[in-house]
């Protein structure tokens, strides 16, 4: 059996943030939700992650309604549990608390066992003059490919 391959990005997290650090965390799912991820029907593009008692919840993760599925589908926005390490949960709680960072998800995906993960990075928020200034270099490297393709 063939799968296709399972990549949802979150595209305006490069753009908002400066990533610092990644992780990747599996995530505690129910039900009909991995057979909605496996489609490709979800979204990270709005969610963020919080550190409740020692837990990492991502928020506002939103996993479609499984088309074949019953009364067992599931809640379409919940907060969904990460499993990550003990050491990786308190060095994420240690950054968040003391420098201001946030815990950002940039990427769902499926590894090869068939496992849904979630690729989330501590992240510092950009201001409008970093945004400019990021915008500027895209243009400038988009500028010499086009440069170079010609000669």
């Amino acid at each position: 059996m063939i799968q296709k391959q399972v990549n949802i990005k979150n595209r305006k997290a490069r753009f908002n943030y400066e990533l610092i650090e990644g992780f990747d965390a599996g995530i505690q799912l129910q039900g009909t939700e991995i057979k909605s991820i496996r489609l490709g029907k979800a979204s990270i593009a709005e969610s963020f992650c919080e550190i409740k008692n020692g837990e990492v919840f991502v928020v506002n993760m939103h996993i479609d309604e499984y088309d074949w599925g019953t009364h067992y589908n599931h809640k379409i926005k919940r907060d969904r549990k990460l499993l990550l390490n003990k050491r990786e949960i308190a060095k994420l709680d240690r950054k968040t608390k003391e420098t201001g960072l946030t815990i950002i998800p940039t990427l769902l995906y499926i590894n090869d066992r068939g496992l849904a993960k979630l690729k989330i990075y501590l992240a510092k928020g950009k201001k409008l003059y970093d945004k400019r200034h990021s915008i500027k270099e895209k243009d400038i490297k988009r500028d010499i490919s086009r440069i170079q393709k010609n000669f």
